[in-house]
């Protein structure tokens, strides 16, 4: 059975981007350590010294945070928050494979604006509206899908589920 708007199983969509702040909010201080790690080991003296390798560095450490949050409970802690989980497009637990995949898809949230932006040279306002314009667009595929799922969790196969209220305790 295909999954509709009516499902009260599908977060909505400001729920789901609600999330996502949620998320860059901690990330933030998951990065921040993860970044000073790095500049002591490799005893960093200023910004442009390894700032490849620690890009790439600070990439590996996010993708762990969320392939290990995904493969373990299917949450993260904004996703516990609001109820939300991450399970396959039939509802079991997600493999790691599929996990991973996700990770990297949903990096198309940025990267084609990204790209855009820099292959027109675009600077400043112009840059942020191109990459700006490409969130919108992803945005859009999933208010016209059914099950209101973005795009990469179509193509990775997994799915956001709203889980129900935990029902209140009843006193003795």
């Amino acid at each position: 059975m295909r999954p509709t708007t009516t499902d009260p199983s599908i977060p909505t969509i400001k729920r789901r981007l609600t999330v996502m702040l949620y998320e860059a909010v901690l990330l933030f201080g998951v990065l921040a350590i993860a970044g000073l790690l790095f500049s002591i080991l490799f005893q960093q003296r200023h910004a442009l010294y390894l700032r490849h390798a620690m890009q790439i560095w600070l990439l590996i450490v996010v993708g762990v945070y969320f392939v290990w949050f995904w493969t373990h409970s299917g949450q993260t802690l904004p996703m516990k928050t609001w109820r939300l989980r991450l399970v396959t497009a039939d509802g079991h637990a997600l493999p790691l494979r599929q996990a991973v995949a996700r990770y990297l898809l949903a990096w198309l949230w940025f990267l084609p604006g990204l790209a855009i932006a820099w292959v027109l040279g675009a600077r400043g306002w112009m840059a942020v509206a191109i990459i700006g314009a490409n969130m919108a667009a992803w945005i859009l595929s999933a208010h016209l899908h059914p099950s209101r799922q973005f795009l990469h969790d179509r193509i990775a196969g997994t799915r956001l589920i709203q889980l129900p209220k935990n029902p209140p305790v009843a006193q003795p």
